[in-house]
Parts: structure tokens; sequence; C-alpha cells
């Protein structure tokens, strides 16, 4: 990740993809799978489906309990904003019209597999972090920067698990 100088009102995001040789189907079984995707993170330890709902579906809700070494444990409500079948999956953090967070895959047909991203946005609506940038103003450049690239570091390891996971299975 390259610094960028970003402030939390940029609305600062970072996104990481690759190729997989697996066809897009068995890569949106497990890009929606939310207990695999924490199993594979250091930081969201687990999801619980709320409403009755077992699975992901537009506008389905779940809480994500959290925890990373520097902002501590919390749990958070999201909601799924984006959800079109083998193409695109994502969820807001809190408020679908104002999130703290979002988080999105997107997936398409290519060269025989499938071509996955997995994007994440800090804000708009504050968060933890705006907590940290609060006590330390003259440092919110680098606060952003440094979270920034936990999100790198955990979409790169979401994708390289995904990947490993579909490419096994095909």
């Amino acid at each position: 990740m390259e610094w960028t100088g970003a402030r939390y009102a940029d609305g600062p995001s970072v996104e990481v993809e690759t190729w997989i040789d697996s066809p897009p189907r068995r890569v949106w079984e497990l890009i929606t799978d939310m207990q695999l995707i924490a199993r594979m993170s250091e930081e969201l330890q687990e999801i619980h489906w709320l409403d009755g709902a077992e699975g992901p579906s537009l506008g389905a809700r779940f809480t994500g309990r959290n925890r990373n070494d520097a902002l501590g444990e919390w749990t958070t409500t999201s909601h799924v904003v984006v959800f079109e079948p083998e193409r695109a999956f994502g969820w807001a953090v809190k408020d679908p019209e104002n999130p703290m967070a979002s988080w999105r895959f997107a997936l398409r047909p290519e060269d025989g597999g499938t071509h996955l991203s997995q994007w994440a946005q800090i804000g708009p609506a504050p968060s933890g972090l705006s907590l940290a940038i609060e006590r330390m103003p003259e440092k919110e450049q680098k606060i952003v920067f440094v979270r920034l690239r936990d999100f790198e570091r955990s979409l790169t390891t979401n994708l390289a698990g995904i990947k490993q996971l579909a490419e096994t299975a095909a």
C-alpha cells in the first residue's frame, strides 16, 4: 500500500484482486460463506445472522465480533447491501445509509476462471478509528494509513484463502 495522506473524511478505501482457476459459481459459494470469511480473518472472529436469516441475501443483517490488538474488541451489526449472485456481494457496517465501513467482493468470469476483488472503505460515519483520531488529530493521516494497511492485509489473506479453497475443489 502506498502512502496517500488520506484523512478519514476522504472515505479512504483499499482493493485487492486475484485470478482464480475456478468458475464464478464456486467462488460465489465461498465469498458468501461468512463463517468461512470469519475463520480466515485475523480481526473478524465470528458472525451471527439476525432476524432468522441463515445466510446472505439483500437486506439481511448479521452481527460480527471483532478483535484487533490496537483497537480492542467490539461487536457491530452489518447489513447486506449488495447481493448479485455470481457477480457482487457487499455489506455496510452499522447504518447502510451512512456506514462506519463498507466491504464488497466483486467477481467476473475471466480466462476460464474468475477474477475476484475485495474492496473495503473506511467511513463515512464515525467509528472506533474516529476516537483514536480525536485523541491524536495531528496523527490522523498516519492512523488512517495504518488502518488501511490492516485492511489490505486482511483482504489479501481472504483472497489467498478463497483462491486456495476454490482451486483445490475445482
